[in-house]
């Protein structure tokens, strides 16, 4: 069989395995196609995933590590390192991966999301406005951005700028809404 051939039933066989949860043989059927071919980043990112589902982050880092490596203008595989250190608890490191994506990509709101957790578990709740109100602006319908930035907002004491952001989560996520409210002491504007 080709090479490219069976590249191509590895990664399908693989895929199918995640959808039935069997994230152990699909790193099985990933790890093949990194034996055809070791500098096969999308093998690399799949195991580090499937790693990562499986609660195995430090092996799932090593895995982004070597993406990162292979194709260091991979915004994704720059996230996906991030995330992965952020989960570890290493935010210092997290942001840098976070800014190395934002610098391929100004428009990942999920490195931009990721940079304001760290800003804020780093404790710089200031600096973390900017990139939580980008992603604010990329992703307007997610609630997770505009939660985290209400939760800053409060902290820094800025009720007002908190009220907004609560008045428009209420129009579309009111169980976000509800959880700030109860977090924030506020309530949201009803609904007309």
């Amino acid at each position: 069989m080709p090479k490219r051939l069976e590249r191509w039933f590895y990664n399908h066989v693989a895929a199918w395995c995640v959808m039935f949860r069997r994230r152990d043989v699909a790193v099985e059927f990933y790890a093949k196609m990194l034996a055809l071919d070791p500098g096969d980043a999308l093998a690399l990112a799949s195991i580090g995933f499937n790693y990562a589902q499986q609660g195995r982050k430090r092996e799932a880092l090593a895995m982004f590590e070597r993406v990162v490596k292979l194709k260091p203008d991979d915004a994704e595989g720059h996230f996906d390192r991030g995330f992965i250190l952020q989960e570890l608890g290493d935010h210092v490191a997290a942001l840098e991966a976070f800014g190395k994506a934002l610098a391929i990509n100004p428009d990942h709101d999920r490195a931009l999301y990721g940079t304001g957790l760290s800003l804020i578990a780093t404790r710089r709740p200031e600096e973390a406005i900017a990139p939580l109100k980008r992603n604010t602006k990329l992703q307007p319908m997610s609630p997770y951005g505009w939660y985290q930035l209400a939760r800053v907002q409060h902290q820094l004491g800025r009720n007002e700028e908190t009220q907004k952001i609560l008045d428009h989560i209420a129009r579309f996520e009111p169980k976000v809404a509800r959880q700030l409210e109860r977090e924030t002491g506020l309530r949201a504007l009803p609904l007309e």
